[in-house]
């Protein structure tokens, strides 16, 4: 029978919240490693009941947990993250040179095909892959080797490497952004990498032809669609048609540009989703009232999804990995908020209803169609 898992992680602990078809019942099972900040948990595409967690704490350092049963036990694995053949420094925010450090694995990224194989974006912002199902790490060194690595900075969550894409049509391409760098991408499996910022403007870069230094917060494509691009970036939703070559912004009557996450349904490669906040130093909703955002024309033209959300008196975030979608007929989308609710939307946003309403701060959202 068709099911949805969907994976959360928190700043205490990871759930694991499972439905039939309907998605109108919930089990919730968790809290997994209660007290660590779990930054992303992630299921592998080739086998389902594959599952990575970045598992993180300031006293006690980063772990990478992995369960084969679907998330009923976990096993740590390798976590020897060791930069690699690019010496050297990046900029810190006064412009000062600052070295490369390990802080924290943000992104896991699974394979499409491999379930032994998964990438991990960390901070300071590299890149590495495991072949053997997490157990050891390499970095990926051309993307910190490109030229533009030492003037990298900061965004003000750290210099973190956020969201990894990889095109299911091309094996050897793939995509990585940056807070604060920008987006890179790999068309040789990760060897050597290019900028690909074409058109995006950012205050505090007077150079409209800026190579890096853009806030980028998240992207995202559609499979069916690789070369067409989203992004939500620190001001401005920006679209490429042309695998990043150049980006132009889609944000229309959207009512402020500024936002963390985007996702595109599951059979509509047109239709996005957004959700817009206040701005870069009010880091919660409008006027006290939760709303998606969904285009379905590419961008441009946007559409506030409300029924069922909260409508006054709410003053929330959605973090950049905290929303997903399922490839169900009738396409679900889930997010959730910083103040520790989980939404699900079984049509495709039209109407939402929570899952759970009380967990910790939620870091990241990922969901699995299960048969």
């Amino acid at each position: 029978m068709t099911g949805v898992r969907v994976l959360v992680g928190t700043r205490k602990g990871a759930f694991t919240l499972t439905s039939d078809g309907a998605r109108e019942q919930w089990d919730v099972s968790g809290p997994f490693f209660p007290g660590w900040e779990i930054y992303h948990v992630a299921g592998s595409p080739a086998e389902p009941n594959r599952l990575y967690a970045s598992q993180s704490s300031g006293w006690f350092g980063q772990l990478i947990q992995r369960s084969d049963d679907g998330g009923q036990t976990w096993d740590p694995v390798g976590n020897d993250f060791t930069y690699d053949g690019v010496p050297g420094t990046h900029q810190w925010y006064d412009g000062t040179a600052h070295p490369w450090e390990f802080a924290r694995v943000w992104h896991l990224e699974p394979s499409l095909t491999d379930p032994d194989t998964v990438y991990a974006g960390v901070e300071d912002a590299a890149l590495f892959r495991s072949t053997d199902g997490g157990q050891t790490w390499g970095e990926l060194s051309g993307l910190r080797g490109h030229g533009s690595g030492s003037s990298w900075q900061p965004g003000a969550g750290g210099m973190c490497l956020h969201t990894i894409l990889l095109d299911p049509t091309d094996s050897t391409r793939m995509y990585a952004a940056i807070s604060a760098a920008g987006v890179f991408r790999s068309d040789d499996s990760g060897d050597t990498w290019r900028a690909i910022n074409q058109g995006l403007q950012s205050e505090g870069i007077p150079d409209p032809d800026a190579e890096v230094g853009h806030c980028v917060h998240r992207i995202a494509m559609h499979p069916s669609r690789p070369d067409v691009l989203f992004m939500q970036k620190h001001w401005d939703v920006m679209r490429s048609d042309n695998a990043g070559d150049s980006w132009h912004e889609i944000s229309g009557n959207l009512p402020t540009d500024f936002g963390f996450p985007i996702a595109v349904h599951a059979h509509e490669p047109d239709t996005i989703y957004v959700v817009p906040i206040t701005s870069d130093s009010h880091h919660f909703v409008m006027d006290g009232k939760l709303r998606v955002y969904r285009s379905r024309t590419g961008g441009n033209e946007w559409e506030a999804l409300t029924t069922g959300l909260p409508q006054q008196d709410c003053y929330l975030n959605i973090l950049r990995d905290a929303m997903a979608v399922d490839t169900l007929d009738s396409c679900g989308v889930y997010f959730g908020t910083s103040g520790g609710q989980v939404y699900a939307s079984a049509d495709a946003g039209d109407s939402w209803a929570p899952i759970v309403k009380d967990l910790p701060p939620v870091l990241s959202v990922e969901v699995q169609t299960l048969s």
